[in-house]
């Protein structure tokens, strides 16, 4: 079986999210279930500067792709873990400061509809009969918006070898763009419809995606069965059930390699289930790294997330008060809403020793909050699949999470964590008071430790869901 996994984002070069994580785990689970996976992806600085072109030699020249691309080139190469990576070289794109979508000023490039056309064409190109290798896929397998024209041009070229999916990571991202697009791109006048990719006036590449791949996941069960309520749907909701016969839910996994409390660098004390007493260690390690008081005796709440509304940081800005008189301690790690982030700064400096803020991203840190606080916290509004939740389930480290998406699919309540319905300051408290007294039951507390340390949170049973799903199509 042989599937090219399209993606915008790939760890640890290039991530703005979630997306970035499963671009770098989910195929070499996918090689080891006996797939002959390809991933492509965009020729970033950080790429470059990864795998240099001496190591990513040129393999077909494309053109312009009829006049509306810059020119580009497709090399080859193998990822640290062996992976192999089909890089698509188009400086004009790619070659730019700031994320993959935004320029310096924190605003979206305009020309995005073009940079992510391209990479969309390419995998589709790859996966038509004009594809002129002798390795062609019979699946593309698709992600997010950013490549969700890829179907489109796949079912409406009339020249499609492979069949394609594309998978939902966050709904909300829709790739929207203006009608006077359609040329540029290359897609025929008579796709703008309602059953094709016109979306309320616009372009959207996701929709293009839902609309004419051949499969649709996304990254939790929980999620898929939300996306298709009027509530949660982003719109998109309507079409989500009328395509529910080609929908599933796959949870996502982890690198259980990198997250391994037993084997991680950034510990200052490594620890498994037979010695979480080390984890204690940390804790105070930790406490006087980000200049808490050092303490023992109360629990300490760790949050490392965007500082956004859908996370529902501002529910836990709002207990302030609450959280140190409990008493308890709170370590933050992210960045986010500007707003947000000066809340987080302004408790850190009203209550010194107590709160303490990290604006920004630090991966060792954040393996660091994972393996030394006692209690994660993630009161998303909406959480397609999470991580986070996952890695702390890894590290004993119980969280307290919304039910939603994939937090309601892998955190069970009083079993391995906590759990809370209403989006509310009030609810998320409750939760976390739960949280305070089973912390003061140690022997309760270890047992929600080893319930979670002991779940398996690696990517073995999505990666078989997914080769079956490939095998599938293929028939």
């Amino acid at each position: 079986m042989k599937v090219l996994f399209a993606t915008s984002e790939i760890a640890p070069w290039v991530k703005t999210g979630g997306l970035g994580d499963v671009a770098a785990a989910l195929p070499p689970a996918l090689r080891q279930a006996g797939i002959d996976l390809r991933v492509l992806t965009p020729y970033y600085p950080a790429v470059r500067a990864a795998i240099p072109e001496a190591r990513a030699p040129e393999v077909a020249k494309l053109g312009n792709f009829g006049g509306a691309y810059a020119d580009s080139v497709l090399r080859a190469a193998f990822a640290p873990d062996g992976s192999r990576l089909l890089l698509l070289d188009c400086p004009a794109y790619f070659d730019r400061p700031g994320n993959p979508y935004l320029g310096p000023d924190g605003k979206d490039w305009p020309d995005n509809y073009l940079r992510f056309g391209l990479l969309s064409r390419v995998a589709a190109w790859l996966g038509s009969k004009a594809n002129p290798f002798p390795w062609w896929p019979a699946v593309i397998h698709c992600n997010d918006w950013q490549t969700g024209l890829a179907p489109a041009y796949l079912k409406l070229s009339g020249d499609a070898r492979a069949k394609s999916i594309i998978t939902v990571h966050n709904l909300a991202f829709q790739g929207l763009f203006s009608e006077q697009t359609l040329p540029e791109l290359g897609l025929p006048a008579h796709a703008w419809s309602m059953e094709g990719i016109e979306y309320h006036g616009y372009l959207s590449f996701l929709k293009a995606g839902l609309q004419f791949a051949d499969a649709i996941t996304t990254v939790s069960p929980t999620y898929a069965a939300e996306i298709q309520t009027d509530a949660e749907g982003m719109g998109m909701s309507g079409l989500l059930r009328h395509r529910a016969d080609r929908l599933s839910g796959i949870l996502n996994g982890i690198d259980t390699e990198v997250w391994n409390p037993k084997r991680d660098a950034h510990l200052p004390f490594t620890y498994d289930i037979a010695t979480l007493a080390a984890k204690r260690k940390n804790k105070s390690a930790l406490q006087q790294e980000l200049g808490l008081t050092v303490r023992d005796d109360i629990p300490l709440f760790g949050v490392i997330s965007r500082l956004t509304a859908q996370k529902g940081l501002d529910l836990v800005a709002a207990l302030e008060r609450q959280i140190a008189d409990l008493p308890a301690q709170l370590a933050v790690l992210g960045s986010g809403d500007r707003e947000l982030e000066n809340e987080f700064r302004r408790l850190a400096e009203i209550h010194p020793g107590h709160f303490a803020t990290v604006i920004g991203f630090n991966e060792g840190l954040a393996h660091r909050i994972e393996g030394s606080v006692d209690v994660f916290l993630m009161p998303s509004r909406f959480e397609p699949c999470g991580l986070n939740q996952m890695y702390s389930l890894r590290y004993g480290t119980p969280p307290v999470v919304r039910a939603t998406g994939g937090l309601a699919d892998t955190v069970v309540d009083d079993v391995n964590g906590f759990v809370f319905e209403e989006a509310t300051a009030a609810a998320l408290f409750t939760a976390i008071q739960r949280a305070h007294a089973a912390w003061h039951n140690r022997e309760r507390w270890r047992a929600m430790q080893i319930d979670g340390m002991s779940r398996d949170v690696s990517w073995t049973a999505p990666a078989m869901q997914y080769a079956a799903l490939y095998a599938k199509l293929k028939k």
